[in-house]
């Protein structure tokens, strides 16, 4: 039995955050944030409205797609770093406005790599043969972990989220092959949040430190980035038997436009194979791929029986790579 898509979803805030508004905000240009990172514009949700309200409507539109009424859900996953409190899980929410009252779940934090890390968890679900329906959502709400006084960060991230419904299939040729996925607790000192968490609770001197907003080291993780998802990516193609020749597209995390283009020459890959919208969205950290996913299927870039390759690098470090062969028409 193999796990394979049956529907995708994505959801986009309205309100857009250009490059030129960011000039009046931070010390920067358009063609600065252009030329380091590809990225145009970014969408922005509402203050007042959490990472679910997009988790919710991009789940809404998969289950749509696939025909599927949500009370025939038997898990919800959900991957993001910015739910929208501590307690309760963000799937608990998600899944009592979706009215998927027969489903159980929980949230995965795997930063931008967590929706694979979903994805991945959700294909083992149903390869067991114990659950049928599985919905993998991955969002985020960054503009509330961003510091827009901060020109290194507000540039690069953005809200969104996209949802993938997972499902079995008896054709073993087809759906989820394979997946590498890896961690490395080294990643604590380049990108993090200093407080928030259980060592160093919310307080006012940690609000006034502007210790709950997120800090990268940029020049680390993108070399990390592009060796990381490179590395997985060629991994799990050879020992398929595939090479990036074989490979009808590839779906990066999209950070930065220098290191899908990078990770995209090292596997080999033409540009036409590969899937880019960080210049329409920036980072939406768990969001990037299934938003990616679900685009790129609403503008007809897979048929059935393609190679699609999906990769990502995010906060731990964590990257990984899955492998599967497209079965939705």
């Amino acid at each position: 039995m193999k796990a394979i898509i049956t529907g995708v979803g994505h959801n986009l805030p309205e309100h857009r955050l250009t490059n030129a508004e960011l000039e009046k905000m931070v010390d920067t240009s358009d063609a600065w944030i252009t030329t380091r990172t590809g990225i145009k514009e970014r969408r922005i949700l509402d203050k007042e409205k959490g990472t679910s309200h997009m988790a919710i409507k991009a789940g809404e539109m998969a289950l749509a797609h696939a025909g599927v009424s949500p009370d025939e859900v038997d898990v919800v996953l959900t991957a993001t770093v910015t739910p929208d409190q501590l307690v309760p899980s963000m799937a608990a929410v998600v899944q009592r406005e979706l009215g998927a009252s027969g489903c159980w779940g929980y949230d995965i934090n795997g930063g931008c790599t967590g929706f694979l890390c979903a994805f991945t968890t959700a294909a083992q679900f149903i390869e067991s043969g114990r659950y049928k329906k599985v919905l993998v959502i991955g969002a985020d709400k960054m503009s509330a972990i961003v510091d827009y006084e901060d020109r290194n960060t507000c540039i690069l991230f953005g809200d969104g989220a996209g949802a993938a419904l997972i499902e079995p299939a008896d054709d073993e040729d087809t759906g989820m092959k394979d997946s590498i996925l890896r961690l490395d607790g080294i990643g604590e000192d380049h990108l993090y949040m200093i407080a928030g968490g259980s060592r160093q609770p919310a307080s006012l001197s940690t609000v006034n430190d502007k210790q709950h907003y997120l800090y990268q080291d940029g020049r680390t993780v993108y070399k990390h980035a592009v060796n990381g998802m490179s590395d997985v990516s060629l991994k799990v193609l050879e020992r398929n038997g595939l090479t990036g020749e074989d490979v009808s597209l590839f779906i990066p995390h999209q950070a930065n436009y220098r290191i899908i283009d990078a990770v995209a020459k090292k596997v080999g890959l033409a540009e036409d194979k590969v899937m880019i919208n960080v210049h329409k969205y920036g980072n939406t950290t768990a969001g990037t791929i299934p938003i990616a996913l679900s685009e790129a299927y609403h503008e007809n870039r897979m048929k059935m029986g393609d190679w699609i390759v999906m990769a990502a690098f995010g906060a731990g470090f964590t990257w990984g790579s899955a492998l599967l062969r497209w079965a939705l028409k």
